[in-house]
Formats: structure tokens, sequence, C-alpha cells
């Protein structure tokens, strides 16, 4: 065999990892990766202003590492996807680090310990350009190691990942006095701050939760899912096969707005607004890689109407290949096998969305409509709620009827009343939520033996009434819950 050694030039390969579309956001998360690989219990992101000087640290109370570790670290693709990881290590590439750093600064240094001796390298990509070699620095200059021991204080254990002439920043037209400059630099310390309270949302909660910090202040965890609200709907959770393992997918159904405080809804709306955070949520291994996105799925696209759709998705960390994870984790490509599974789980859960914003419109409605069509009447004079039996409807009439004591006409009512309990009217007119609303006969679907009863009793008063076969056939189509359910008047 003959062959040529292509290595690739250091400073095209640089300008290739300083292109890969990081957002400031993404690439500090992909620091804070690293730091809760090597669980670390307190993680702090730092932005400090000084002009062209300005810079940017991730600090951990982590592992650390030996000299040896943070050259690997330091590194690029020391350590490829095929590399085996522990349970706790989000890495994937092992161009997280470089690639996140190089796209946000022209140095980055690592300081590190794990008993009281920091180690630390530093990449100056104007020295690798100049020379055209990989030359990983001992130690820093003097400014980046003011910066450190700064930093640094008096712990003995954990890593500092320090960004100095940052992108944007380091010119010589940004002064110390730019308030103009300074202002955006700080906006970006707070989307940061949003970034990673969805990203890292589950470790930031539960009995092993990190402390992470946005230049002192507690990052808040965002659940795109509202998982403590009582009106949340959540579909049944399906486990799909892929490979020896499965993907867990579980949809949620957000409540609509008058069913939410305005501070609630500001919430729920999450970092991009409503909705550009529908669709789905994949997680690996707690991460979460790609928020408010519908995956390509044909026919799929966001509207308004599918805002309160939300759909989580978890996916094993041996499944990167399947689901092309890309090297900035924020971006996935469903299985070819997967994808009819998530489309229908898809259309389930945007249909229901549509529905709970539909529903406050057809309470109205109900109100104020037929008052053949419903056994119940909910209203709200006054400021108070109120539920009373139709009385106008025919099964009602039927037993109230001078004489009427037909009992199967009586037992026909109860059943009635008892499936059609307007519950979703009253959570709509009341301030205090339940859950799940019931589905009077079983739901949507060929007729039970009840349901066919009731119907038929419906059916019976309706003609002696004085209406013909074919209009009582048509009123009960058209009367809840009949108009979801097949039987004889469906013919």
């Amino acid at each position: 065999m003959t062959y040529d050694i292509a290595a690739p030039e250091p400073a095209g390969m640089v300008a290739s990892l300083s292109s890969l579309g990081y957002s400031l956001p993404a690439a500090i998360a992909d620091l804070v990766d690293n730091s809760i690989s090597v669980e670390a219990r307190n993680i702090d992101v730092e932005f400090t202003w000084a002009g062209q000087d300005s810079w940017i640290a991730v600090v951990d109370d982590g592992w650390g590492m030996s000299a040896e570790e943070l050259v690997t670290a330091m590194t690029v693709a020391a350590r490829g996807p095929a590399t085996l990881r522990s349970s706790t290590d989000l890495g994937r590439f092992g161009v997280g680090l470089k690639s996140a750093s190089f796209s946000q600064a022209r140095q980055l240094t690592v300081s590190t310990a794990t008993a009281g001796e920091w180690h630390t390298r530093t990449w100056d990509l104007d020295i690798v350009e100049q020379f055209g070699q990989w030359r990983l620095l001992h130690g820093a200059d003097d400014a980046t190691t003011a910066v450190l021991d700064k930093i640094r204080g008096t712990t003995s254990r954990g890593t500092v990942v320090l960004w100095r002439r940052l992108n944007g920043y380091h010119d010589s037209a940004v002064s110390e006095g730019d308030e103009h400059t300074q202002k955006q630099f700080y906006a970006e310390a707070s989307r940061t701050e949003s970034h990673l309270g969805m990203v890292f949302a589950r470790f930031l909660t539960g009995s092993r939760c990190r402390n992470l910090r946005v230049s002192g202040t507690p990052v808040e965890p965002w659940d795109p899912f509202m998982g403590n609200h009582p009106s949340v709907q959540r579909l049944p959770t399906e486990e799909l096969p892929l490979g020896g393992g499965s993907v867990r997918v579980e949809a949620f159904i957000l409540p609509s707005a008058h069913r939410l405080t305005p501070e609630e809804y500001a919430r729920a709306a999450g970092p991009q607004g409503w909705l550009d955070q529908q669709g789905f949520y994949v997680y690996r291994r707690n991460r979460l890689i790609q928020a408010g996105d519908w995956l390509g799925q044909r026919g799929i696209r966001r509207e308004e109407k599918y805002n309160l759709a939300r759909i989580a998705v978890d996916i094993p960390a041996e499944t990167d290949t399947e689901w092309g994870v890309d090297v900035k984790k924020s971006s996935v490509v469903p299985p070819v096998g997967l994808r009819p599974h998530l489309n229908r789980i898809a259309r389930q859960a945007r249909t229901r969305a549509a529905d709970v914003l539909r529903h406050r419109g057809q309470v109205a409605a109900r109100t104020h409509g037929d008052p053949l069509s419903y056994a119940w009447t909910v209203r709200r004079p006054d400021g108070k709620v109120t539920c009373r039996i139709n009385r106008s409807h025919p099964l009602v009439q039927a037993a109230l009827r001078s004489g009427g004591n037909n009992t199967a006409d009586v037992r026909a009512l109860i059943r009635l009343l008892e499936e059609t309990v307007p519950v979703a009217a009253l959570r709509v007119m009341h301030e205090t939520d339940t859950s799940d609303d019931p589905e009077p006969f079983g739901g949507p679907g060929p007729a039970d033996d009840a349901a066919l009863e009731v119907a038929q009793r419906i059916y019976e008063s309706l003609v002696s009434g004085g209406r013909s076969p074919s209009a009582s056939r048509e009123r009960l189509r058209t009367m809840p819950p009949f108009d979801q359910i097949q039987g004889f008047w469906s013919k």
C-alpha cells in the first residue's frame, strides 16, 4: 500500500472550526457540558466588560485534570465519537471545547487542578496561524494570568475556561466607555442565562441539581412542558424501538392563555416565543439538543394554532449516529424508521392543541345555542358561575311531563347527565383548574350499548314530540355527544 500523509493545515482547520455557526449561548452551553460531565456541583459563567479586553469564563468545581489530561482535552478531536464515555459524559466528537471557543475568541486558556496544583495551557490562534503549527502554549501571558488568579482565588480543584480577545469586541474601535457595545455585551449574558435555563433544566432540578450562575445570578430552569401545572394534558408515553434500545416520546398540551396568570403565560412562551417553541424537544442524557422544532416532518410546519403542542423525545446517547447529532449538539435528524411514528404523534398533539384554543369559543356557543342540543347550561352572570340542567332538553321534558313516570326515560336522562357533566365549560369560566376532560360514552367511535339506549330514548322522545323520524335522527346527529360517536342516527 502506498499513500500520502495529508494532514490538515492548521490555519485552514482553525478557520473551519471557527465557522461552525455557534451562537454565543450555544458555545457556552458546550463548555457547561464539560463541567457537568466532571460532576461539578457549582458552575459559574462570568461576563466581564473591559472594552476590547473584555473576557468570558466558565468556572467549575469538578474533578479537574492532570497535565496529560489537559493536553488531551485541548487537542482537536483527540476523543472521537467512537470513544467509550461514562454515563455522565455529554461529549460527542471531542471538538466541543475547541470549536465552541474558536467561534467566539482568538485566545482560549484552560487552567485546571485536581489537588492544589494548577496546570494551564493556551491556544492563541494568532500564533497557530503565524507558524502554521498546532503550538499549544504552556501557561499564559501576564494579563491572562492576572485574570486567572482573580478567578481561581484560593480554590484547589476545578477548571477555568477563559476566553479573551472576543470576536466582535477585540477591536481598536471598542473602548471601555462604549455604552452601546457594553449594553450589547451584557444582553448576550442575559440571552445566555435564558438559553442555559432551557438546555440544562433537568440538571437544575431534582435531588442532584447543579448550581449554575451567570455573572452571579442563579439560572432558573425552564420547563417547556409546564409539568407541574394541573391543566396540562399529557398524551400517553410511547417507547419507540430503535436498535437494541428505545426512544421515549411524551406529548404535552399546554393550557390556553385564559387558564394561566399573565406571569405564567409570559414564562411559558420561552426564550424564543410561543411560535418558535412549539414542536419536539429532543434530549440526550437529559441535555436538551433541539428545542421547538417539528424535525422536518412532511406536511407539518409552525402555525399559531399549534402553539400549545410540545413533545419530549429522549434518545439514548448510543444512537447519536442514527439521529445525526451534530458537532454543536444543537440539531438532529430523526432515523427513517421512526419518522412515521413521530409524524403520527405530532399530528395527534397538534389536533389536541388546536382543540384547546377553539374550546372557549365552543363553550360560548353552547351557552347561547339551540336549547335542544345540550343537557347542561353553564353561565357566569355577575361573575358567578352557574351550572343548570337544561329544562328544554327532550329527555328532561319527558321526565318532567305531567304523569311522565317512564322509568326508561328517567334512566336514560340520568345516564346522559352522568356522561355530559360540563367539566370543560366550568374550567374555562372558573379560575381553579383540574385535569382530563371525561369522554362521554367512551369517546369518538362506534356507540356502545349504553349510548345506543340513551340515543334511542332521545329519538323516541323527539318523535313523540311531533318530529318526523328523519328530522329526529338529524337532530340526534348534531346533539353532543352523539355528534362524535356512530350509531343508527349517523346512517
